[in-house]
């Protein structure tokens, strides 16, 4: 993501009647955008508020984020862990990893977070759980990979959220000048669409976040 499709001026808006963030959030993003390399891709005030708030209207028992980044969305999704809850969150990059366990540290959330390092299509199968919420924030590419890796491990009523479904206006484009990952975005959405296993609806919020719920098996 690097186009912001909602005016600064409205965003500012909104986080500004939006409660503001925690100061452990607050400083992981102040210190993302110093000392991490696209810090855009960091979720951020106004769409961290709304991941939390859907994991607290949820009050997930497992959680399964794809995509870590510096870990600003898991505490997010981590805020309505039930009792006992998990959240477990996968992602490529283990440079980072010191990082996010810091930050999961100072928000008390250490002990129900469960970093995992590697390919998430190598790591999901390996995860034993029944997943309540999952969150696609990872590689374009594959975001059909790990919804198909996920449908079957969630009972009926649960939540997948996908970020980046926009990817940056690109899917508004003629396929032949969308960039490789608005195509299979594009692809993404058309497939989420056609799933009847699914209800979803797609928030312009951000680069466009996909919240669906499964209705049938």
């Amino acid at each position: 993501m690097t186009t912001q499709l909602i005016p600064p001026s409205i965003e500012n808006y909104a986080c500004d009647y939006s409660t503001e963030e925690s100061l452990v959030l607050s400083q992981l993003n102040r210190e993302t955008h110093l000392k991490v390399n696209l810090p855009i891709m960091l979720s951020g005030h106004l769409q961290g508020k709304v991941l939390e708030f859907i994991s607290h209207m949820i009050q997930p028992k497992q959680v399964l984020e794809i995509g870590t980044y510096t870990g600003y969305s898991a505490i997010c999704l981590a805020a309505g862990l039930k009792e006992n809850g998990e959240l477990h969150t996968i992602d490529i990059n283990e440079e980072l990893y010191d990082m996010c366990q810091s930050y999961f540290e100072k928000a008390g959330l250490s002990k129900k977070i469960i970093q995992h390092i590697g390919h998430a299509a190598d790591i999901i199968p390996r995860i034993d759980c029944i997943f309540d919420l999952v969150f696609i924030d990872a590689d374009k590419q594959n975001y059909h990979l790990y919804y198909d890796l996920v449908i079957d491990r969630l009972p009926i009523g649960a939540y997948i959220l996908a970020d980046n479904v926009l990817y940056d206006g690109e899917v508004l484009l003629a396929q032949e000048e969308q960039s490789k990952n608005a195509k299979a975005i594009q692809a993404f959405n058309e497939k989420i669409r056609a799933d009847k296993r699914v209800i979803q609806v797609l928030l312009p919020i951000r680069d466009g976040l996909l919240l669906m719920k499964k209705i049938s098996d």
